[in-house]
């Protein structure tokens, strides 16, 4: 018998082993096994069995099977096996990402050691204070007293309360203890929900289709505060009721918290929550849970898309548009909506795509009836939308005469409006740090980081200036400009920690917590941001864009948002939509009750379309005009793309690679064009210089892409030669950027 072996490792071949007779009754697809590989030992998967080899040279046998109850399904070995053909990435990196490193089903936590008091008989205390204390201190408490609860009474709880167990005076009593999931989760809230007319159509097309057992893609358009986790809540209780499961994909893991308390109020300890902040330990815990049934509902970022669940029976994408559920930064760069929709189609199931602003390709696959499209028109329980005011920051500038104003008097006097009402604010500036660029004032020099071609950002914490794309760092700033030895270090643009201070400043009794990257580090500190605003112990929320969406405050009604413009020039033909859902979305977070909410945009350039469209939430008009545009130019969604990315240390040896590969690219085929190799709009990063060719693919001639996908394997040898091993060479299928 022989098996063909993925490891994780950069080839995009598979590797053939002989098995040992003693094991050849246990082999099966999926199960992970150590053989050996160039003088080591590595751990693989096996993906193929057959009776014959098929490799000519010499094979060696598999070593071992790692018996740890770990591997991967029949069904979920077809996706990933899809992932890596579609995403052109070696199957031994897309299985890694399914059973991620260090993830082991032998995990069990330590247990806990719970005290009971029996009885008391101080007779036989007299000569023992230490047990008495114990004791009279478990008596005191008349229920059961954690073991290690006891260390402020003694030194060494253990044997003391041991001596307690031989006179039978307590109870010894040792139960599993279960990971902490209220450091990941706010407290369950339960919800006397009545559905609307339009809530109720919506689930009735949806809960339709479920016990059909064939592949139904939903679009779910509903605007802000219409209702939708609560859809999402009664499609699972219908999922459960049939026997089957559910994965609820979110784009932001500060959104877990807060729908995970909601899933949990509902459907108790069946709740699993899967993302990048859970420690080792948690993360084992919870795919074995998953693995067996326990978790029957699993909710988490883009790759909770690969979880081992049982009998699947629907997937939710939540805020489908989002650039956060494509991993592109190692392989596979896959993106989570597109993976979500191979598994449904896989399992026969339907899948609900969702979110107040659709992604453009998405509105249009319903506008090309591959969805089904539904929409919830109107906020939940009579809310209103709120009232929406734009300030033109130039004018604004003008008017006072203070150049650099970040707050303009209409925002400021609002919010000393919502204070004084005891309603709570929403600021969202997306840009972290306290100012994005130092720069000399006479020379213009700007502090650079000396692995990436970008400026370091300033921040009043921890070290003063970092890179934010490869962590660089230094920890002082320089009084002098190191070209002219000027003196005028000016600190230009606004970052969270600014608006901060400004904040603090300006309302000293409001209290106020951030959210960006530099505060929410873990799980913990992210669910207690949340929760501290959500109980109104927080008077004022300011974040970056991972407070813009799905987060839901009774008692948030003004909003403001500090820079309406940022990323609105960059150089990428996505970028003027992902501003317009941002602006919507942050806009939708006020006003989400009885309350009547407010939104104030400050922008420079308030004639500019995305900003209009989005502040007068005018979707459909917006989406017209970004259509027409793509149609003309023949970007997605009328076109496949795919990026190839060239990175290395010398820039010329680069250009010199990348002009290469593009001129021994076989002719292409009618209906594709390829653009390049240019540099990256960032050119240098992480030490790398960037280059990049893109082949746009029309869809009039390439309708499923296959067209681009077979002409990229084609040429695929013409990339990896040796000629080439001084540079990275990385393929991108539908890439969310092109910068």
């Amino acid at each position: 018998m022989y098996v063909e072996i993925a490891f994780p490792i950069s080839s995009y071949k598979i590797f053939s082993y002989q098995v040992p007779l003693k094991l050849r009754d246990k082999i099966r697809i999926g199960l992970r096994v150590k053989a050996p590989f160039n003088n080591r030992k590595l751990v693989g998967i096996i993906v193929e069995i057959s009776n014959s080899n098929k490799y000519s040279g010499k094979t060696f046998f598999i070593d071992e099977i790692i018996n740890d109850g770990i591997q991967v399904d029949k069904h979920l070995f077809i996706l990933l096996k899809w992932v890596s053909k579609y995403y052109i990435a070696p199957l031994g990196k897309v299985l890694q990402v399914a059973l991620p490193n260090k993830l082991s089903s032998n995990y069990s936590p330590k247990p806990v050691v719970e005290i009971i008091y029996r009885k008391n008989h101080n007779n036989l205390l007299k000569n023992a204070p230490a047990q008495l204390k114990i004791l009279n201190y478990i008596k005191e408490h008349n229920k059961p007293v954690l073991l290690s609860s006891l260390k402020h009474l003694t030194s060494n709880p253990s044997s003391v309360c041991k001596e307690l167990l031989k006179k039978e005076l307590i109870y010894w009593n040792e139960k599993e203890r279960q990971p902490d999931l209220d450091s990941y989760t706010v407290s369950p809230i339960k919800k006397n929900i009545k559905f609307t007319k339009e809530q109720k159509y919506v689930l009735q097309q949806i809960k339709s289709t479920s016990a059909s057992n064939s592949f139904s893609p939903f679009l779910l358009h509903g605007v802000t505060s219409s209702g939708k986790t609560e859809i999402y809540i009664d499609i699972v209780r219908d999922s459960l009721k049939r026997g089957k499961s559910a994965i609820i994909l979110l784009p932001e893991i500060v959104l877990t918290p807060q729908i995970a308390g909601r899933f949990r109020a509902e459907f108790g300890d069946t709740v699993g929550i899967w993302h990048s902040k859970l420690n080792n330990s948690m993360r084992s815990w919870t795919w074995n849970k998953i693995q067996s049934g326990g978790y029957k509902v699993v909710i988490g970022a883009r790759s909770a898309i690969f979880s081992p669940t049982k009998n699947l029976g629907v997937i939710i994408v939540d805020e489908e548009q989002e650039s956060s559920y494509k991993q592109d930064s190692s392989m596979p760069r896959y993106h989570a909506r597109d993976v979500a929709l191979m598994r449904a189609k896989i399992h026969k199931i339907p899948i609900l795509l969702s979110s107040a602003t659709p992604s453009i390709e998405s509105y249009f696959n319903y506008f090309y009836s591959k969805y089904t499209y539904l929409q919830l028109k109107n906020r939940y329980g009579g809310a209103k939308y709120p009232k929406v005011n734009i300030i033109d920051m130039g004018v604004e500038i003008d008017e006072t005469g203070r150049s650099g104003q970040v707050l303009s008097g209409f925002l400021l006097n609002k919010m000393e409006e919502t204070l004084n009402k005891k309603e709570q604010i929403i600021l969202m500036q997306n840009r972290r740090g306290f100012s994005p660029i130092i720069s000399c004032g006479d020379c213009g020099q700007l502090e650079m980081c000396v692995q990436c071609n970008i400026p370091l950002a300033y921040h009043t914490k921890g070290p003063p200036l970092k890179c934010h794309f490869c962590g660089f760092c230094l920890e002082t700033v320089s009084p002098n400009c190191k070209d002219c030895n000027s003196t005028n270090i000016q600190m230009l643009g606004t970052g969270t920690q600014k608006i901060e201070d400004i904040v603090k400043n300006t309302f000293p009794h409001a209290s106020i917590v951030r959210i960006d990257m530099d505060t929410s580090r873990t799980a913990f500190s992210l669910k207690n941001a949340i929760s501290s605003f959500a109980s109104g112990e927080i008077d004022i929320l300011l974040g970056t864009q991972m407070i813009a969406k799905g987060l839901d405050f009774d008692n948030a009604t003004l909003v403001g948002i500090i820079n309406a413009d940022t990323g609105l020039f960059l150089p990428d033909f996505r970028s003027g939509e992902r501003l317009f859902q941002l602006i919507y979305q942050t806009s939708g977070r006020s006003g989400r009750r009885k309350k009547p909410g407010e939104v104030i945009i400050q922008t420079y350039n308030p004639e500019n379309p995305v900003i209009k469209f989005a502040s007068s939430l005018d979707i459909k008009s917006y989406y017209k005009m970004i259509l027409d545009e793509r149609d003309t130019l023949k970007y997605p969604p009328y076109s496949w793309l795919a990026k190839l990315e060239f990175s290395a240390k010398d820039k010329i040896a680069l250009n010199k690679i990348a002009v290469n590969i593009h001129s021994n690219l076989n002719p292409p085929y009618k209906g594709l064009e390829i653009l390049g190799p240019v540099d990256c709009y960032y050119e240098k990063l992480r030490n790398k210089f960037r280059m990049q060719i893109v082949l746009k693919s029309y869809k009039s001639f390439d309708p499923n892409g296959e067209k681009l996908n077979k002409y990229l394997c084609d040429n695929m040898s013409n990339w990896n030669a040796k000629n080439y091993s001084s540079a990275n060479i990385s393929i991108d299928i539908n890439p969310t950027s092109l910068l």
